[in-house]
């Protein structure tokens, strides 16, 4: 039997009173996802961790049967390996939004819908002004950017340390950015996540604030040094930026500018083992997303990376592009791994008609063709439905709390759950699974 998990980033959400009440899902028009459901076995799973943010980075690789407290790293490097940037041991890798500023807070945390031409115009201008050499014996840089897509690009810092404290820009919309700055974990102004004795971090061992990562070379800084330099970085760019062509056309419209960087997120390189090392089910495997760090998770897990043309990360992306990429995928690859970013991105801008719209898009234009050609296929496909995280409409962000699943194939018993939604899947016959309990269970079939 080969396997599919389709993703919809940040689909779950809470009951909001303009829908009387009902969730997003509950008020979709989805009909494949309720039909599978009612002939298929649901539950809800925990995607996060305790102590880990709610973020993408941790759910999906949660999803995919990681052990956090082993393998997480931030979502630099899986970016880094999703743009194909190869990273030494001596390289701190970190997410780096470019974003809107404007009366001193966050507006948004996508540079107003940045698109990646344009991006690199900008990454290219930040590498002129702000790429630093170690010192001129050394002759390598410092700190570099690297475009990604759209607005999600890269900065890697040699010697960087990681214990520092950053935050998610889209966490924190039309919040004030000044008190959101960069601040080592051991600042006496921020409590820190490690225990009294300074020895773990996350669940995690950690190094002390005077270490360097593993194998650093040209100059490992402390987390103090790493944050005020990233600061600087944050503050330079927002002198710079406003100056560029691009924005300067910006203000003239009127529109929103891309009018600062915001890094957050990293690591070093992680040690992860493939999907295929730790299920012998898989033989092979492709992830279909047109983000940087799901890509970046799918590379590291061992899966080869589709990207679709016209695939955007956002409500208009190409989602019968996906479709058929996944058809395609399933005839010579025993697990897909299909994600898309439109629903989240709705969440985060608190547009509730565009998530309902979108939910709709990822039913009828992704799920349901996938389903038609997977019943005409000679080898069973087990198909499973989730979100990763909540990003609820009317908070914008994302939060930790269950997410309602659903798994169906030919023969399945069905529980007696009739559609798919975060009320309905409480009664389902997996009940709550945990973490790595997910894959677990998905792959018995």
């Amino acid at each position: 039997m080969k396997h599919i998990i389709i993703l919809g980033d940040g689909m779950a959400d809470h009951p909001v009173a303009r829908l009387g009440g009902k969730t997003l899902l509950q008020a979709a028009d989805k009909p494949m996802m309720d039909w599978l459901a009612k002939n298929g076995r649901t539950g809800r799973l925990i995607t996060v961790p305790e102590g880990f943010p709610p973020g993408s980075e941790v759910a999906n690789t949660a999803i995919l049967g990681y052990d956090l407290n082993k393998v997480y790293e931030g979502r630099g490097p899986l970016e880094a390996a999703s743009i194909g940037y190869d990273m030494q041991p001596d390289d701190f890798a970190i997410r780096c939004n470019i974003i809107t500023l404007e009366d001193g807070k966050i507006i948004t945390h996508n540079g107003g819908n940045l698109q990646t031409e344009d991006a690199r115009q900008l990454i290219d201008y930040l590498n002129e002004h702000l790429a630093k050499p170690i010192n001129e014996r050394e002759g390598c840089e410092r700190v570099k950017f690297i475009c990604g897509i759209q607005y999600r690009h890269l900065l890697v810092i040699k010697g960087g340390n990681k214990h520092i404290e950053c935050a998610p820009p889209h966490d924190h919309p039309n919040e004030p950015w000044r008190p959101l700055m960069v601040a080592p974990l051991s600042s006496p102004e921020k409590a820190p996540l490690s225990s009294p004795e300074g020895d773990t971090l996350a669940g995690k061992p950690t190094l002390k604030s005077n270490e360097a990562p593993s194998g650093a070379v040209g100059g490992a800084l402390s987390p103090e040094q790493t944050a005020s330099l990233m600061n600087e970085l944050i503050l330079r760019s927002q002198e710079l930026l406003p100056q560029h062509p691009y924005n300067q056309a910006k203000a003239a419209k009127g529109e929103r500018q891309a009018n600062s960087i915001w890094p957050w997120s990293g690591g070093y390189r992680p040690s992860m083992q493939t999907l295929m090392d730790q299920y012998p089910q898989i033989k092979s495997g492709t992830v279909i997303s047109a983000v940087d760090l799901i890509q970046g998770i799918g590379r590291y897990a061992g899966l080869k990376i589709v990207k679709v043309p016209g695939a955007t990360g956002l409500a208009d992306t190409n989602y019968e592009g996906k479709a058929q990429a996944a058809i395609e995928a399933l005839q010579h690859d025993d697990f897909v791994f299909v994600h898309v970013e439109a629903t989240d991105e709705a969440g985060h801008d608190g547009d509730l008609e565009l998530k309902l719209k979108a939910i709709n898009y990822l039913d009828q234009r992704l799920i349901k063709p996938i389903y038609e050609a997977t019943e005409q296929m000679a080898e069973p496909v087990c198909i499973a439905v989730l979100p990763d995280h909540p990003t609820p409409v009317e908070l914008r962000i994302h939060v930790n709390e269950p997410v309602p699943f659903l798994i169906y194939h030919k023969g399945i018993e069905p529980d007696d759950v009739q559609s798919y939604d975060e009320v309905s899947c409480v009664s389902g016959a997996y009940g709550m699974l945990r973490l790595e309990q997910f894959m677990q269970s998905f792959m018995k079939y």
